[in-house]
């Protein structure tokens, strides 16, 4: 095929058509290309662009964010970069221990270019948590909360668990309300509710654990959980009320049906037992525990309570088999059927038979299980070991604590006190309590009040009378038992002037109400010494000290008036001079007479008297 013809040589175009085709794709000169150019650019200018020619669309307003909100967490994906780096940096402090050095650049790096996320927080505060140093971590949590740091569920749940440790129920209350709010970005969970429900019990709040139970269902932020009605269960069962365990658990099955979560279990047994149907507990038992075609699931947590229900009522043959499947269960880390919890449980169980020195050696295969015993456990056994008079035997556990780097808490002392006294050996006790102080611990009015009672019982009141003395150097403040003991004690042996110095003592204290029991002891022993007169001169000297505390108080708080409102007055004279001082400066600049500064202060004072 030849190709000296032009390819398109079959269509015919008219000479405007090729003219415009021509003209279309480019300019005869530069010049006319330049003037085409401009000529566009007039236009541009003159006529508005196609979208200024359209109906202008309503903007929305943005709503203007309230900074009081509360502000909704970061999520997992800001863990990155520089912030990952700092995180693993913070977790490889708190691995070594080092939670002071945590802590400190946690804060360091708030208001750093690099900013710890909530994830970082929560980490560190869960460390402090593990080991129980809630005053560093109330600290640090108010920091982070200041720094605008948004908490996570997880921070919630953590303070909360700080305060339920504490012992401070109404506290963790008040928080929980947060969570409740219309404006809460974050609901509660089931842990935000067994965390706050077994706080409640622990602290014997059984009225507000029936009101935080009722929430739960009313709120509906989660389905009826049962490990949350096993702790309202367990609390019931502690205090004999049986019934109401029964109730809750039938409660429990009406609301979701068939119960096959193992928690609730253990204390429903235990309620059985407590109402005298032990064979309805040990049918619960074989059916439910044991019988490999139940469809109940038990954790840790159910068996423990399980085991705890066997031991507890001699059921030792029963326990001892239960922890053997438990043993045989155990398969770490795919399941996990034996804790610290379980062991404990099983001791309890020997002991509970008398059986101590079984219990010493389930104590000692712990190490097979790789679980460590903690303080919790050893004040156990002590304290079994105390009630039975084997204090030795308690003293070696005690021993062993140091040996093996595990902290004794107060309550350790305070067993290892009451073991002593109920050995008669009355000098040990009291070194027991020295010792304390010299652990640097802070023993409690629970600790001076054992200690005093144990030694008024045996005659030493000076001794306890020293006792009482220390409480306010220790920042220990009195209570009506502390009165108590003393006073007792003091009547008892016929000193009354310094069970009368006692009384007025209690009577002073505004933190204390003298009961009607004292004062029946008081008179009592004043009448034998028929020195029933000196009561009502006792009664009469605390309305005169009273009067003359309050006359002090009255004189301090008007001496305190008065210098604010001398302090006021000096304020204003200099404030005045100031003034005076200026104006005559203004005066000498403008060129005023000493006349007519004087003419314009008579009349600024007369405009003020009027």
């Amino acid at each position: 095929m030849s190709l000296s013809k032009p390819l398109f040589s079959h269509l015919r175009l008219s000479p405007l058509s090729s003219l415009l085709l021509r003209r279309t794709l480019s300019f005869a000169t530069p010049e006319e290309a330049a003037a085409e150019r401009r000529r566009r650019k007039r236009r541009l200018r003159i006529e508005p662009p196609l979208a200024h020619s359209r109906p202008a669309q309503q903007r929305i307003p943005r709503p203007v964010s309230n900074p009081n909100l509360p502000k909704i967490p970061e999520p997992m994906s800001v863990l990155s970069g520089k912030r990952l780096e700092l995180h693993n940096k913070i977790l490889d402090l708190i691995r070594i221990n080092d939670l002071e050095e945590a802590s400190l650049l946690t804060r360091h790096s708030i208001y750093s270019n690099c900013r710890p996320t909530v994830y970082t927080c929560n980490a560190v505060l869960n460390a402090l948590l593990r080991q129980a140093r809630y005053s560093e971590l109330l600290t640090l949590h108010r920091f982070i909360t200041q720094a605008s740091v948004a908490p996570s569920l997880i921070t919630h749940n953590i303070l909360l668990q700080a305060f339920c440790d504490c012992k401070k129920p109404e506290s963790a209350l008040e928080h929980f309300r947060i969570l409740l709010k219309d404006d809460s970005p974050i609901l509660p969970s089931p842990t935000t509710y067994r965390i706050l429900m077994k706080g409640l019990v622990d602290s014997s709040k059984l009225d507000l654990a029936l009101e935080l139970k009722e929430n739960m269902l009313e709120k509906g932020f989660v389905k009826p959980d049962p490990q949350v009605y096993n702790f309202l269960m367990g609390g019931f069962v502690s205090v004999g009320e049986f019934d109401k365990a029964i109730g809750l658990f039938e409660e429990l099955r009406e609301k979701i049906g068939e119960v096959l979560d193992g928690a609730p279990f253990g204390n429903l047994m235990k309620a059985y037992f407590l109402k005298g149907m032990e064979s309805k507990a040990m049918e619960i038992y074989s059916e439910i525990v044991l019988k490999e075609e139940s469809r109940v699931r038990f954790s840790v947590l159910g068996y423990n309570s399980v085991l705890d229900a066997l031991g507890q009522n001699s059921k030792l043959d029963d326990a001892i088999k239960l922890f053997d499947e438990m043993c045989e269960k155990h398969n770490p880390p795919r399941k996990i059927v034996i804790n610290l919890g379980s062991f404990n449980a099983l001791i309890d169980a020997y002991c509970k038979v008398g059986k101590f020195n079984e219990a010493i050696l389930v104590f000692r295969k712990m190490s097979e299980r790789n679980i460590s015993p903690d303080t919790l456990s050893y004040n156990n056994l002590i304290s079994q070991l105390g009630e039975n008079n084997l204090v030795s035997l308690a003293e070696q556990l005690f021993d062993e604590m140091s040996e093996r780097d595990i902290k004794p808490d107060e309550y350790t002392y305070i067993l290892l006190i009451e073991s002593c006294f109920n050995a008669n050996r009355v000098d040990d006790a009291l070194n027991y309590f020295n010792k304390m102080i010299e652990a640097g611990l802070r023993p409690n009015i629970n600790a001076f009040n054992k200690t005093m009672s144990g030694l008024v019982k045996f005659g030493r009141l000076n001794d306890a009378q020293n006792l009482f003395d220390e409480m306010p150097q220790r920042e220990v403040k009195h209570d009506i038992n502390s009165y108590d003991i003393l006073l007792k004690a003091y009547v008892d042996k016929s000193r009354l002037d310094d069970a009368i110095r006692v009384s007025k003592m209690c009577l002073l204290d505004e933190n204390v109400t003298f009961s009607d029991e004292m004062k029946e002891v008081l008179e009592g022993g004043l009448r034998k010494e028929e020195r029933e007169s000196e009561m009502a001169e006792l009664f009469e000297e605390v309305k005169r000290e009273k009067a003359r505390v309050e006359e002090e108080k009255a004189r301090a708080e008007l001496a305190k008036r008065e210098e604010e409102e001398r302090k006021k007055a000096e304020l204003a004279a200099k404030e005045e001079e100031m003034a005076r001082a200026t104006r005559a400066a203004i005066d000498a600049v403008l060129g005023k007479s000493k006349e007519e500064r004087e003419d314009e202060e008579r009349e600024s004072e007369g405009e003020r008297e009027k």
